[in-house]
């Protein structure tokens, strides 16, 4: 087998944790979370790293744990939300391997978050109970600040409106696609 290494990236909530292994196990890869990875290495929660060390520091730790994992062969990695965001992340990923944005709207990620207290950049407004209207705001703005590096993905897909097993199976012949063309 080729030597393969997938990451996926997008907003917080678009499916990057629940898509990644399934992707994983259908291709067999191995999966990797980064945040899991960063919690596992640091001993704390991603929010208690934010409240201690702020995120400079996580920044600083996320890059080496991804620089660790440009390393390893036929894996698939989920990545934070703006891990994408730093030129040095980015660049070791686009050297090393394919990256898949999974997209998904404002409206759609605010219902995945309206009650997640585990979202950083967001906990404050779970917690004071702000109106649909702030959350969406926020989003919007985040990705305004993000798209342009989301965008430059290997593979954009939607995860608005179709199931998990779709999407994945839409992903696995486009991956396999893109890997078969470069190599």
């Amino acid at each position: 087998m080729k030597e393969i290494r997938i990451y996926i990236t997008g907003f917080m909530t678009s499916g990057k944790s629940t898509i990644g292994p399934i992707l994983a196990n259908v291709l067999g890869l191995k999966f990797y979370d980064l945040d899991k990875l960063i919690e596992d290495h640091e001993g704390n929660t991603i929010v208690e790293i934010f409240e201690q060390k702020g995120e400079t520091y996580f920044r600083e730790v996320e890059g080496k744990i991804l620089s660790g994992l440009t390393k390893e062969i036929n894996i698939v990695v989920s990545l934070g939300g703006g891990t994408i965001t730093n030129s040095e992340n980015y660049d070791l990923m686009k050297r090393s391997g394919k990256i898949i944005y999974l997209k998904a709207s404002p409206q759609n990620l605010y219902m995945r978050l309206k009650n997640k207290i585990d979202r950083p950049l967001f906990r404050d407004l779970v917690l004071g109970e702000n109106p649909e209207e702030d959350f969406v705001n926020r989003i919007k703005e985040m990705l305004d600040k993000r798209n342009s590096y989301y965008e430059k993905a290997d593979l954009i897909i939607n995860t608005d409106n179709n199931p998990i097993g779709i999407t994945v199976d839409k992903i696995a012949k486009q991956v396999l696609r893109l890997i078969n063309e470069t190599n």
